[in-house]
């Protein structure tokens, strides 16, 4: 079993990746702000054995951030590997920082900056640019989805990631807020032709920090929030949320990876990586989520 946490030190919002044979983690450095100036990257043949990567990303290879490093999404596309990330935890247009890119020729880096500005750094339908994920339909189209302060945005990006474009109705910011209990942390994949999209609810330093989810035909939606599929639980620990999903290639094995507060901790920036198995009813609707000490079994992809 991997056990839980499963990865060592404070780490948060997970990113995670299947790349070739290997699984990926890419978290948030979970410290102050003033702290947070680069990402590692864990990498596991088997989701029990993890082997860290430091520093795979380092605030001086990005001109314009200065601090806030956070919630990672990490893609591959014709070889080279793209690094989407939140800096300076900006509160207005006036700022500069936002929704970040960069790249690199391994998945465990040296990454440097792509576009030497932020992809997204402005407010839009009242979504800070902050907790992106990047999404690949079957039809190829990627779509970027973020957003925090309780509003949530999808993108349609160019076919290079340097900037953005027009989704099918005109637009370049759609509101897609799923719920009032919508806060951070989105994520989206597709499962049986249907789309499903995931965020985190509450505070991230409270702990009920929790998971919700919907489902719709489109990317765009429309979303209606479902049900909490994540949550604390006070004999094992608490504020479980921000989380990503994994689905190992050539099975019916689906996990989330997500971070949590062990129990007797105060800070809030001591968040530690854990992962269970995610299922699903007959009717596709996500099971709720036991947390648990144990973790995972081994999963090889070789």
């Amino acid at each position: 079993m991997s056990g839980n946490p499963i990865l060592p030190g404070w780490y948060a919002d997970p990113e995670a990746a299947v790349f070739d044979d290997t699984y990926w983690i890419y978290p948030t450095t979970s410290r102050p702000y003033a702290e947070q100036v680069f990402f590692d990257a864990f990498s596991s043949p088997d989701l029990v054995n993890w082997t860290k990567h430091s520093a795979v990303l380092k605030i001086e290879a990005i001109s314009w951030a200065k601090e806030a490093l956070w919630a990672p999404s990490v893609v591959e596309k014709d070889g080279k590997y793209y690094f989407f990330f939140s800096a300076n935890d900006i509160k207005n247009d006036d700022e500069v920082g936002g929704i970040g890119v960069a790249v690199a020729d391994k998945p465990e880096g040296p990454f440097r900056d792509y576009l030497g500005k932020p992809l997204i750094g402005t407010f839009h339908n009242g979504a800070q640019p902050i907790d992106q994920f990047v999404f690949k339909d079957d039809d190829g189209t990627w779509y970027l989805i973020y957003g925090g302060w309780k509003h949530a945005n999808i993108v349609r990006l160019k076919d290079d990631f340097s900037a953005l474009q027009p989704l099918p109705d005109g637009t370049l910011y759609k509101e897609i807020t799923p719920a009032p209990e919508y806060v951070e942390g989105s994520l989206m994949f597709k499962r049986d032709g249907r789309y499903y999209y995931m965020w985190s609810e509450g505070g991230w330093g409270e702990p009920d920090y929790a998971v919700a989810y919907a489902i719709a035909d489109t990317p765009t939606g429309p979303f209606k929030r479902i049900g909490t599929i994540l949550q604390q639980d006070p004999a094992i620990a608490t504020s479980a949320g921000h989380h990503s999903v994994i689905h190992a290639p050539g099975s019916e094995d689906w996990y989330i990876v997500y971070h949590r507060r062990p129990l007797g901790e105060t800070s809030r920036h001591h968040r530690a990586t854990a992962i269970e198995r995610m299922s699903f009813d007959a009717q596709g609707h996500i099971l709720p989520v036991k947390i648990t000490h144990e973790g995972v079994k081994a999963h090889p992809l070789k």
